[in-house]
C-alpha cells in the first residue's frame, strides 16, 4: 500500500505571491530554493535541498498556479 502524503492545498494568493517574488527578485537558483524551503517551513513543511533545488529549475517557465502547487507536494514532508 502506498504511503498517503498529506500536504495542504496551498491558499491561491499565497503561491501567486512565491511566483511573484520568485519571478521578480533576479535571485540565482540557490537563492530561490532557500526561499521556497522557507515557504514551506513556516507552514510546517519540510524538504530536502537538493529536491528544492530541482524543483525551482522545474519551475521555471512555468506560471500555472496548479503545476507549482504539484512541484511544492512533491518536495514536501510534514514535519
Amino acid at each position: 500500500m502506498a504511503e498517503e502524503r498529506r500536504i495542504e492545498k496551498f491558499p491561491v494568493a499565497e503561491l501567486a505571491g512565491l511566483r511573484t517574488e520568485l519571478l521578480q527578485t533576479g535571485m540565482d537558483s540557490w537563492q530561490a530554493a532557500e526561499l521556497v524551503t522557507t515557504f514551506l517551513s513556516g507552514r510546517g513543511y519540510g524538504a530536502d535541498p537538493e529536491v528544492v533545488r530541482d524543483l525551482v529549475q522545474r519551475l521555471e517557465g512555468h506560471s500555472s498556479l496548479d503545476f507549482m502547487q504539484q512541484e511544492l507536494e512533491r518536495a514536501a514532508y510534514v514535519m
